[in-house]
């Protein structure tokens, strides 16, 4: 009865989750062209300049925030409701403190930096200052927010997540409107509007937690005990954030020094893909990680190990289901999003959506060592591999090779995380089995291989068939998405969960036996 509990559980914040995701990216879709044009590229690029220096600097946040979820879920799981207040507390502690360091650095060294480093034009440094000083509000208050976002998760209220997210999406469909009819400076507004919408989204965010999650009173707390374990935690989480951030952007600095812009443009697109892929899967990713970490938490080894490697292939069936559309219709899909298509798009595109495949293995096979509290070996292994790949790209470069041979070299890697690195480490430290593992990888192979033949076969015919590019685009993305759900229907699920689809959809569809 738990299991099932737990499943419906996860079923119905993935859903919430999708329709959050689903919104978010058709509004980002649009308010990016929209925010583009009333900008215009020089002020755009300008914003994303000064923006990105406190980005920058905003990278220890994203290692202290996976440490602040992680050990909120685990306590939460323990029942342990004392030492889950002491934990909120003291993680919110060193959020404000690590706030109160990016103003710092960020008003002396990164006030610098925008002055003296960065190319702005004299008329606009004025403009300019006040979006960077903007930025730094911004990210203080996205530091600060970080455990309240994390008890939501870690309660599992994904549909609150998903309303308020909602919420952010269309306040900043008002931007956009504010912007066109707004006589202020567009660069200093833009930046003072999203500062705005961010305030608003963490104070409704924190009226909810207060009232609702009693552990989210905060007091001043400083407890060495607890700390000394997330701030371990987070530091070796630090590593591996910044291999990621050398992945995203030395890929641009590595481009940039020996192609064009339009090459840099062209791999820029491609990142889009992929962190929209990402999160098509981590919205799922998300439903299903906190239950993993509380069956480790509560001593239920077994059953944490099992929704894992089930949420793996679920995973992976998920992000086929994205990749093998957008991998056979990629040419037309980029026409129809963009009006000017820089060279490589497409192959870098097409690339990128076959390395996702091979994330999905890493991204939840870390998970198991998440659960686990044991991420030491793996901010040791895996950043050092993605290191390793910028020197060596570095040198092909300089023999003259083309571009796309980072995006190999990416994908490369990601193999050899997710098929080989991950399931050692996972085996080692949380006592998996190979064979289970080998059952994850048979399953999600049978299910690609089936899936993929009808549409390449279309695929191959495609220009003979269709003279109509639109009528194309549709059929490939009709049928690939058909053959998936087919091949993962007979050969991805075990005959108990096609008897739970059934019932499932019988029950929302009230059909009678």
């Amino acid at each position: 009865m738990a299991e099932v509990t737990t499943n419906k559980t996860i079923a119905k914040n993935t859903v919430f989750l999708y329709i959050r995701m689903l919104f978010a990216m058709a509004v980002s879709l649009y308010t990016s062209r929209v925010i583009l044009d009333v900008l215009g590229v020089d002020d755009y690029g300008l914003y994303q300049a000064v923006g990105g220096v406190v980005a920058m600097m905003s990278f220890l946040n994203s290692a202290l925030s996976h440490g602040t979820s992680r050990f909120l879920t685990f306590e939460l799981g323990t029942g342990n409701f004392d030492k889950l207040k002491r934990t909120f507390s003291s993680v919110m502690t060193v959020h404000f403190l690590l706030a109160l360091f990016i103003v710092v650095v960020a008003e002396t060294l990164g006030l610098w930096f925008v002055r003296h480093k960065l190319v702005i034009p004299a008329d606009r440094m004025d403009a300019a200052l006040i979006a960077y000083h903007f930025s730094i509000l911004t990210t203080v208050i996205h530091i600060i927010q970080v455990p309240y976002n994390s008890s939501i998760i870690a309660h599992e209220r994904m549909n609150v997540y998903a309303y308020v997210s909602i919420i952010d999406v269309v306040l900043k469909l008002a931007i956009c409107y504010l912007l066109k009819i707004g006589g202020f400076d567009k660069l200093a507004f833009y930046a003072m509007l999203l500062c705005a919408v961010q305030t608003c989204v963490a104070l409704i965010y924190r009226i909810y937690c207060v009232r609702r999650f009693s552990e989210t009173r905060f007091k001043f707390s400083w407890d060495w005990s607890i700390l000394k374990g997330v701030l371990s935690y987070s530091g070796w989480n630090l590593f591996a954030n910044t291999a990621l951030a050398l992945v995203t952007q030395g890929a641009s600095i590595l481009l940039n020094m020996f192609f064009t812009s339009a090459t840099v443009a062209a791999m820029s697109i491609s990142n889009q893909v992929n962190a929209a892929a990402q999160q098509f899967v981590n919205s799922f990713r998300t439903a299903a990680n906190p239950q993993i970490v509380k069956k480790l938490a509560v001593g239920d080894q077994a059953g944490s190990q099992r929704l894992l490697l089930v949420s793996t292939k679920f995973s992976f069936y998920l992000m086929l289901l994205l990749a093998l559309p957008i991998f056979l219709v990629s040419e037309e899909l980029l026409s129809i999003w963009l009006k000017e298509v820089p060279e490589y798009t497409n192959i870098f595109v097409r690339l990128t959506i076959v390395t996702c495949l091979f994330q999905v293995f890493d991204t939840s096979f870390y998970t198991a060592l998440y659960a686990k509290g044991r991420i030491r070996e793996n901010a040791m292994i895996s950043p050092s591999i993605l290191f390793i790949l910028f020197p060596i790209v570095y040198v092909l470069y300089k023999l003259g090779f083309p571009p796309t041979c980072l995006s190999w070299g990416l994908m490369a890697a990601y193999a050899i995380l997710g098929l080989i690195v991950k399931p050692l480490l996972i085996i080692k430290i949380a006592d998996y089995r190979w064979r289970d593992i080998l059952g994850v990888f048979v399953d999600c192979l049978k299910v690609a291989v089936v899936a993929v033949i009808v549409p390449f076969v279309l695929y191959r015919f495609s220009d003979r068939l269709f003279d109509n590019h639109i009528v194309r685009f549709l059929v490939l993305g009709f049928v690939s998405v058909l053959s998936v759900g087919i091949s993962v229907w007979f050969l991805g699920l075990t005959p108990e969960w096609r008897r739970k689809a059934f019932s499932f959809a019988k029950g929302k569809l009230h059909l009678k036996h």
